[in-house]
């Protein structure tokens, strides 16, 4: 077991300014419902989390909540243990979300 999965932590990334590959690739990740409602959204950035299911629902609330992103659960390999949050948003917003979990992450370590 990694010092990240003993102590929780999930996997964090931004990407910006995705290009039409890796776009492409999301497209295969993503549900229809998300696929259709991403066609309407403007964002350069994505907010990448992956962790355990109950992290990234309870992340998935709390981007909402403090930036003006989309979150999306990414369809993966392993969905029972493992899943991945996107958010895409504006740079701005996409990086308030990120600091937002961060803290959140840390604050978690801290009282443990």
């Amino acid at each position: 077991m990694t010092v990240r999965e003993e102590i929780g932590m999930g996997e964090t990334r931004i990407i910006y300014n995705p290009g039409k590959g890796c776009m492409k690739m999301f497209e295969r990740k993503l549900n229809a419902e998300a696929r259709r409602e991403l066609q309407d959204i403007h964002y350069n950035a994505i907010g990448l989390y992956q962790g355990s299911v109950a992290s990234v629902l309870y992340y998935g609330d709390l981007v909402v909540k403090t930036s003006k992103v989309y979150p999306v659960e990414i369809a993966g390999s392993c969905p029972q243990h493992i899943t991945t949050l996107a958010f895409f948003g504006d740079t701005s917003a996409v990086e308030t979300a990120m600091k937002a979990i961060e803290l959140d992450e840390k604050k978690q370590r801290m009282s443990r």
